[in-house]
């Protein structure tokens, strides 16, 4: 088993191209398009990575970070973002997340830093 990634992105089209991505690479993957169903997804279903968005309507990415970290402190969380808001990407960083991403990112280095940041949690 190559463990499960949670992608969380508002953009259809992301969640889309991630998720075939990295199901063809043998992950099982979740999708969510916002805060609460991400949130959902944690609680039940324990992901090893987290792919997360950082401009999310509702509930922004650093609300739904601390959130998760509330569930799981453990939680591997990787940020992505559109826009280059270093506060953001900073604060998201103290708050735990290991790395981040520019949108437009390279498919292969998503790919690789999931390989890379994955840690299966041995039940």
């Amino acid at each position: 088993m190559a463990g499960k990634v949670l992608i969380v992105d508002d953009q259809f089209g992301i969640r889309i191209l991630l998720n075939e991505v990295l199901h063809k690479e043998g992950y099982d993957t979740f999708q969510a398009a916002n805060g609460l169903q991400a949130l959902d997804i944690v609680t039940n279903h324990s992901p090893d990575l987290v792919l997360l968005d950082m401009k999310i309507p509702g509930m922004d990415g650093i609300e739904i970070l601390k959130r998760m970290k509330q569930i799981d402190a453990d939680i591997r969380v990787i940020i992505m973002t559109a826009y280059g808001e270093l506060d953001m990407i900073q604060e998201a960083k103290d708050l735990g997340a290991i790395t981040h991403f520019a949108k437009p990112f390279d498919i292969d280095d998503i790919r690789k830093a999931v390989r890379e940041n994955i840690i299966i949690q041995s039940n």
